[in-house]
């Protein structure tokens, strides 16, 4: 098997074309996209596929492509999915000239692992649409260059599409990775369902296209920090309370598990039975129910015996909202993780039909779809708003909710809206991430230990919460909350299970606690303790990411519609020693609503992996703190005093305040 796996690896696309694969009916696969392209845009998408293959395979490929066209709304080329298992292997199992070129070989194959992958047969790996390629063509080539690059190389990636290898040198990017990277006038919802189907253009989402992806357990931290620090806000403990929310598909259904983690009542409603299922068996959920009135029983048991459980309710989640206002069941704290970046697509379900009834409206009837989608967001946030009439509180977690609802008329918008405070609620970021977290430079950094070894993971666990520990012991009270709860989650790592795919582990750390884990990591790796690990992050971070809805919603200067920080991130990240890079338009809030920036560095041992290291994680922290320092975040500020006084080759301007009672005797005119 290895060795068919090691050809099938270097052959890239066949000489001979393999035979056609069977479509399975056990594996979730993506809704079919509408038809939007005319009879002579079909002609160029089937002219675009068909130029990966020799001419000799074209009369063959040809009726096959366009009944995938028609059937499914997209090209995948089903035909050329690979017969070898899916996973990340150990990275000595790759067939490649380079330890960095395997690594990204291996992290393309875990974001495509059955266990992770949310439509593997779609190579999409999360959120309806976030892809890492467009079509197995596309796969089996950059596969092949990643098997023969030399450390003089880099790989270019447009969108899926691997546009070769280029000549470049040994500290250059081996990677360089673009998605949807449209002219800003083509680049609303309909223009990615047009340009994806033609093969030209794909969704990245942030963590799929950039091969940075590990499994469920991301989400499940930053979703764990908001929920113990939502109840914080509102003066509960989890125990005993109640978090609703819905998505368990899309988004890897974290909440339930963070849920547990925390420690309260958690009820998610999904739509999807099969991925409902899926969530059970792979225990991120305890029980399942697909009765309201047995829900309201079960919540309330919960409740009087102050339970730990998460519960998934099998249908809309308008059903359930309404339901407990009319049953009287108090919601401490309310979200929504739908997919609504992606709302005509499959990220969100209309209520009053089936789940498949709304995927033949999705693809045969788009117009009715979006006008159901929007009449059940209206009626949502009118259930919402019962709710928090009565105690609720209610954040987005920044799957645009709140926008799409507004879009739709719903009653959420604030009645003094400003710029950044447009709407009733705040996203999450806005309340709780940003000020607390990205701020002061905390965000998601992550680790993967290549050798495939979960005692690899173990050493790197104890190794990480050693840092952590020497480092809270003189860190300034302003992050001691950060650290203690970054401390408790990597010392319940392993008993919490939270290995899908990858041997892998993400915390919330600030520049020092990343620089010197990963400088620790290093030093294990040269003394033989560990394998190589590969660092990397979420594009949800400090400074990766610019999107006036989740990321940088709590910067109030106007400036949360600019992208500079997350362009500038990743430029400064590919000359500063990341082994590769990737610049995206799109992620969890949308096609054209969000630019994201990221990275992969691969410690091997060497001196420079150190010197990488330090330089690039530096800048990759300290780029975001400074541009929330210039927009006046307290706590950005203090971070970046902080930082400047640690490396004097820091210089950041610093803004001035304005002293409020100025305005007060001062008449703007009209």
């Amino acid at each position: 098997m290895n060795s068919t796996f090691k050809t099938q690896i270097l052959e890239g696309i066949p000489k001979v074309l393999p035979a056609q694969k069977q479509y399975e009916t056990v594996i979730n696969h993506a809704p079919k996209r509408k038809a939007i392209l005319t009879k002579e845009e079909e002609k160029l998408a089937l002219r675009n596929a068909l130029r990966y293959f020799d001419k000799q395979h074209h009369a063959t490929l040809l009726p096959e492509f366009k009944k995938e066209l028609d059937t499914y709304g997209r090209i995948y080329m089903y035909r050329l999915r690979p017969d070898y298992k899916m996973y990340a292997r150990p990275i000595d199992e790759y067939p490649a000239q380079l330890k960095q070129a395997a690594a990204i070989m291996l992290m393309i194959q875990n974001n495509l692992d059955y266990a992770v992958a949310q439509h593997p047969h779609e190579l999409i790996t999360y959120g309806g649409n976030g892809g890492v390629f467009s079509n197995w063509a596309q796969y089996r080539l950059t596969m092949k260059y990643l098997a023969e690059m030399n450390d003089e190389q880099t790989l270019v990636m447009y969108s899926g599409h691997p546009m070769g290898l280029f000549p470049s040198h040994k500290e250059a990017p081996r990677v360089v990775v673009t998605n949807g990277m449209m002219i800003p006038n083509y680049s609303k919802p309909d223009d990615w369902e047009k340009f994806n189907a033609l093969g030209v253009t794909q969704y990245g989402q942030m963590t799929a296209g950039s091969y940075m992806y590990i499994g469920p357990q991301g989400i499940v931290h930053g979703t764990t920090i908001t929920v113990l620090n939502g109840f914080r806000k509102i003066g509960k403990e989890p125990k005993g309370n109640l978090f609703v929310t819905s998505g368990l598909g899309g988004m890897s259904g974290a909440q339930p598990k963070a849920g547990n983690i925390a420690g309260c009542i958690t009820v998610c409603a999904e739509v999807n039975p099969k991925i409902t299922q899926v969530r059970l068996d792979q225990g991120w959920i305890d029980e399942k129910i697909t009765d309201l009135n047995e829900l309201v029983s079960r919540v309330n048991k919960a409740k009087a015996e102050k339970e730990t459980i998460s519960i998934a309710y099998l249908g809309n989640i308008v059903e359930v909202w309404e339901k407990f206002d009319e049953a009287n069941i108090h919601i401490d704290l309310g979200s929504d993780q739908t997919s609504l970046h992606n709302p005509w697509a499959g990220g969100y379900y209309p209520t009053g039909m089936s789940f498949d009834q709304a995927n033949e409206m999705m693809a045969n009837n788009p117009e009715q779809f979006k006008i159901e989608v929007q009449k059940t967001l209206r009626r949502h946030a009118d259930a919402i708003n019962k709710h928090t009439s009565k105690g609720t509180y209610f954040f987005d977690y920044g799957n645009a909710f709140l926008l799409e609802a507004s879009r739709a008329g719903a009653d959420i918008i604030s009645t003094h809206p400003t710029i950044g405070k447009e709407f009733k609620y705040p996203s999450y970021v806005q309340d709780i991430m940003g000020p607390m977290c990205f701020d002061y430079g905390f965000g998601p950094f992550r680790w993967v230990c290549a050798s495939g070894k979960p005692e690899d993971l173990a050493k790197t666990d104890a190794i990480a919460c050693e840092v952590l520990e020497k480092i809270q012991a003189t860190s300034p009270p302003e992050i001691q909350q950060q650290m203690q709860d970054n401390i408790q989650w990597i010392k319940g790592a392993q008993s919490n299970s939270l290995v899908v795919g990858s041997q892998a582990r993400i915390l919330y750390a600030d520049a020092e606690g990343r620089i010197k884990i990963a400088s620790a990591f290093n030093s294990a790796i040269a003394e033989g303790k560990i394998g190589p690990i590969i660092l990397g992050r979420d594009h949800h971070d400090v400074s990766g990411t610019d999107s006036p809805y989740r990321e940088t919603s709590n910067i109030y200067d106007g400036s949360k519609y600019t992208a500079d920080m997350a362009i500038q991130n990743v430029i400064g990240d590919s000359f500063r020693g990341a082994t590769w890079v990737s610049i995206h338009n799109g992620g969890g809030v949308g096609w054209g609503e969000v630019i994201n920036g990221g990275f992969g560095m691969v410690l091997d041992g060497s001196k420079a992996s150190e010197r990488k290291l330090k330089s690039m994680l530096f800048w990759d922290v300290n780029n975001g703190i400074a541009r929330r320092n210039w927009a006046r975040n307290e706590a950005a500020i203090f971070a970046i005093k902080r930082a400047m006084k640690e490396e004097p080759n820091l210089k950041v301007t610093i803004p001035n305040s304005v002293d409020d009672s100025l305005f007060n005797s001062f008449q703007l005119k009209n």
